[in-house]
């Protein structure tokens, strides 16, 4: 947690930041048979913290760039729990992780490091970030409020049913000339039976920087966190 409050300061209380947070924590492996975290007590935390450190931070020293703790290349999340018991052990929040959408061609890709963050003037804050897999020439600075989530994961073939019309997913469209993971939404579903392959549904997307459709099977979809969180 203090690595995410050093990075993303006063974003850090915002509700939506605290949400997102709080169901991947409550997500995680350690918090299983536990009482589920509320994102009021996500921002509770970060209130505190931020008042107790951070407040002692000048202002001109905000806009100077800070390194932080590399992501883990792994899509699935496995992060600690904020709130812990006496003589339980304090797990790395660190291993919570993100995704970016690239400037370059509008697709999301997973986030190895947050190298860098700077202030605009707009208020707006960006973060220099490197991709999994790419070299230093592919860093860039990305708007952290608009290309910037917790990313993205693919389901197990027995969740298919959590994949619902008009969900946002991110879906491996590919091209002859690229391959790429690009936002879209489920335009119809058709279930099938699974078989010793696994899922066999047919999902018809809208890709939404291009608005192309397309019918996918469900290994080319990864979901938004949130998804997982749904009832059957």
């Amino acid at each position: 947690m203090e690595h995410l409050l050093n990075e993303f300061k006063e974003q850090c209380l915002e509700k939506e930041f605290c949400k997102k947070l709080a169901r991947v924590l409550n997500r995680s492996s350690g918090r299983a048979g536990k009482p589920a975290v509320n994102w009021n007590e996500v921002r509770s935390w970060f209130q505190k913290n931020l008042q107790n450190g951070l407040s002692k931070e000048s202002s001109c020293n905000e806009a100077k760039e800070t390194p932080v703790v590399t992501e883990a290349n792994a899509r699935n999340k496995k992060i600690g729990n904020p709130k812990m018991a006496e003589g339980e052990k304090n797990e790395d929040l660190s291993m919570l992780e993100f995704e970016a959408k690239s400037l370059k061609d509008g697709a999301w890709y997973d986030v190895d490091t947050f190298l860098s963050h700077r202030f605009l003037s707009s208020g707006d804050i960006e973060v220099h970030v490197r991709y999994v897999g790419f070299g230093a020439e592919e860093d860039e600075w990305i708007n952290i409020r608009d290309s910037v989530r917790v990313r993205s994961v693919a389901l197990e073939h027995s969740e298919c049913r959590k994949v619902k019309v008009g969900d946002l997913v991110v879906c491996f469209q590919e091209r002859q000339d690229q391959a790429r993971y690009y936002d879209a939404h489920v335009i119809e579903v058709q279930r099938r039976w699974h078989d010793v392959r696994g899922c066999r549904c047919l999902f018809l997307i809208r890709y939404d920087h291009d608005n192309s459709e397309e019918k996918v099977r469900l290994r080319r979809l990864c979901c938004r966190p949130d998804i997982l969180a749904k009832s059957e």
